[in-house]
């Protein structure tokens, strides 16, 4: 295999095994409905196998970002059966990010409350738009039964990701988020079955899992995590811990027969990551890249050496909306202009130049 051939993840076909990594871009305005712009963004980028959206609110409450697009009311579904039918017009595939921002957000942003595991504040400032930043406040923390409804949020938003023609959907598990939060010792101190012990920290997550996968089907889910990212106060410093809690996280996923695991750490070949993908059972979607660009050179290798079925990309596939033509071809790429990357307009956003018209 090689990183232009296809791949099945699940239920889904891949053309090839370059992913677009969920990328935060705030083009869809206070309302959270996908524009025509959001169309044509995710529309340019179909030729890679697998596009995973940007992450997408469930609920009223899980709103982290101003601009951040939602999939709570019609207007916001029917935006997103645009995209998802202008992407397989030109033969791609997509799986909507479901993300609970958790603490990550402010009630400007939510327009209600703030919750998570525990009533634990992340340090620093959050921004609530238009440049303004505010402290994160103390969030709510959520009963057990408060939490189980949660759950039903996130597979309600994800039967209507699917009903609205999308190819299924990827949970947010990662960089400090709502699922991520009940992972860390140091976000979650709850004392009822969703705390205390990995098992227990681990439970929440499998059962949205669990959940979502009981309602659209197993090989339409991925799930996202990043252990040992240490983003966002959702400290995991301890090694022993983290396999311990992503070890009971994957052991209670593998009976599930999920579409794939998407793990963002600095070693995607390395021993955790690998140990992980083992114990998983399923396919796994490398994503080295954060703090650094996942280059062709390091996707090829993941790729021929065996370290993953797929390779998550984020910034290149930004830039280059037909990025794997040119990594095929070897052909120079656009640099992404991190100006751009969070404003409201088509800047940075659609007007990126493809080969065909550089020629």
């Amino acid at each position: 295999m090689d990183l232009f051939s296809p791949v099945r993840l699940g239920d889904l076909e891949l053309a090839n095994r370059v992913v677009m990594a969920p990328l935060t871009r705030m083009r869809s305005g206070r309302a959270g409905i996908p524009r025509d712009i959001v169309v044509e963004h995710y529309e340019q980028r179909a030729g890679v196998g697998l596009i995973i959206t940007e992450g997408t609110f469930p609920n009223d409450e899980s709103r982290a970002f101003a601009g951040q697009p939602g999939i709570v009311t019609d207007e916001q579904a029917e935006g997103w059966r645009k995209v998802a039918d202008a992407v397989h017009a030109r033969g791609g595939r997509l799986v909507l990010q479901v993300m609970h921002g958790g603490r990550v957000s402010h009630p400007e942003l939510t327009g209600t409350r703030v919750v998570a595991p525990s009533a634990l504040a992340i340090r620093g400032e959050v921004h609530i738009g238009g440049g303004v930043k505010k402290p994160f406040p103390v969030p709510h923390a959520l009963t057990t039964e408060e939490a189980r409804a949660t759950i039903a949020d996130l597979v309600a938003a994800s039967v209507r990701a699917v009903e609205a023609g999308l190819d299924g959907v990827e949970l947010h598990s990662a960089n400090g988020y709502l699922l991520h939060e009940f992972l860390s010792p140091a976000s979650n101190q709850r004392d009822d079955v969703y705390g205390g012990s990995p098992e227990n920290r681990a439970r929440f997550v499998v059962e949205v899992a669990t959940a979502v996968a009981g309602a659209i089907g197993a090989g339409r889910v991925g799930i996202r995590i990043s252990p040992e990212h240490n983003i966002q106060d959702a400290l995991e410093t301890d090694r022993e811990d983290v396999l311990a809690t992503y070890g009971a996280l994957v052991d209670g996923l593998r009976p599930l027969g999920l579409a794939y695991l998407s793990v963002l750490h600095v070693e995607p070949a390395g021993d955790l990551v690998q140990e992980l993908r083992r114990r998983f059972g399923g396919p796994l979607i490398a994503n080295s890249g954060f703090g650094t660009v996942t280059t062709r050179e390091e996707a090829l290798a993941l790729i021929d050496e065996s370290h993953a079925e797929a390779v998550a990309v984020g910034r290149p596939v930004l830039a280059n909306p037909d990025l794997v033509e040119r990594w095929q071809g070897e052909h120079p790429e656009n640099e992404p202009d991190p100006l751009t990357f969070y404003a409201s307009g088509p800047e940075g956003y659609i007007d990126y130049p493809s080969l065909a018209a550089a020629r």
